[in-house]
């Protein structure tokens, strides 16, 4: 478990940031999530983990409003998402990294952390369409915070070249930027670690710590390298199925009979 408490005010018996409650998805007969609940506490770094299949993804997709849920509810602030269109989420403090990179390859590093600055724009269309002076003055604000959080990534060398000219390791961080440059409340990552190396796997494992101690955002971790999710988390949810399968700190889920069955089968759980 990390040791960064002293940077957690609000953790421990405050109100939860996220609340998801008895989230079920059905696609056709296929059971994708099966009365999920669980709550993240704001301030905390909450793990969600589970074999390939388990409905990790599937739920992030509701978190983000990409899939409708056919039962239960997702709160955050106490807010229900369920009627939130899709271009709404990032506005309301909810930001995501995806699995396979979502980017605008053919554009700058700096314009990709723009298109997620634009989700806090105050400019409205008309103003933006006539290019009014409050236009110019956003772009500008909107361009610093680029400048910064690319500053923060160590991306400011590549801030003219285009996204997809560059290594895969450097598509991660960029990805990363634009989720903070929409200044999120919940950053979701969805298998950050998945094709970085050992050097590129500890600078990750800091940035997740410094991003709440320091940005004072809640982080929900979707990752299939335990050792990161064992060292970060303060707190681990498990799905299985699309079922929750065990929920606490990680020495507890770590010995937990259900989850080295669902990782390792039955035979392996006889022995834990």
């Amino acid at each position: 478990m990390t040791d960064d408490t002293t940077a957690r005010p609000n953790s421990p018996g405050g109100a939860a940031l996220l609340s998801v409650r008895g989230v079920s998805v059905r696609f056709g007969g296929i059971v994708a999530l099966d009365n999920v609940s669980f709550d993240v506490a704001r301030g905390d770094i909450c793990g969600l983990i589970g074999p390939n299949g388990a409905g990790k993804t599937t739920l992030f997709n509701c978190m983000s409003r990409l899939y409708r849920y056919q039962a239960g509810d997702i709160l955050l602030e106490g807010q229900t998402l369920t009627d939130v269109p899709t271009h709404r989420v990032a506005g309301l403090g909810l930001g995501r990294t995806f699995q396979n990179l979502a980017m605008f390859q053919r554009m700058t590093v700096t314009d990709n952390i723009m298109v997620g600055a634009h989700s806090r724009s105050a400019a409205g269309f008309v103003a933006s369409a006539l290019r009014l002076p409050v236009v110019g003055a956003e772009e500008a604000r909107l361009r610093e915070r680029a400048h910064r959080i690319m500053d923060y990534l160590g991306l400011l060398p590549f801030a003219r070249r285009l996204a997809g000219d560059l290594p895969f390791a450097t598509q991660k961080r960029i990805e990363l930027g634009r989720a903070l440059a929409a200044e999120p409340k919940l950053l979701m990552l969805d298998e950050p670690a998945a094709g970085l190396n050992h050097e590129e796997l500890t600078a990750l494992d800091e940035v997740i710590r410094d991003l709440r101690r320091r940005w004072q955002i809640t982080v929900l971790l979707v990752e299939h390298h335990m050792s990161l999710v064992m060292g970060v988390s303060d707190h681990i949810v498990v799905l299985n199925f699309g079922r929750k399968i065990a929920e606490g700190p990680p020495a507890q889920i770590q010995n937990h009979p259900d989850v080295v069955e669902a990782y390792l089968g039955a035979g392996a759980a006889a022995h834990a």
